[in-house]
């Protein structure tokens, strides 16, 4: 295997994926993203409090 057309190919693919994805979150996007949010900060004291009390859009 060319080890020039390799490098070639893996640069391409990383051009590739470094563009920004542009498409809209979907409801299960959000979803996911705000239980992974949820589970980091799940030790938090703080985060308890605002989650138990403070001003929330999600149930």
């Amino acid at each position: 295997m060319d080890a020039e057309q390799t490098i070639a190919e893996i640069e391409t693919l990383e051009r590739i994926f470094a563009v920004p994805d542009t498409r809209p979150l979907s409801a299960s996007d959000l979803s996911a993203v705000n239980r992974r949010h949820d589970d980091m900060h799940a030790q938090s004291s703080w985060f308890r409090l605002w989650q138990r009390y403070g001003v929330c859009c999600r149930s």
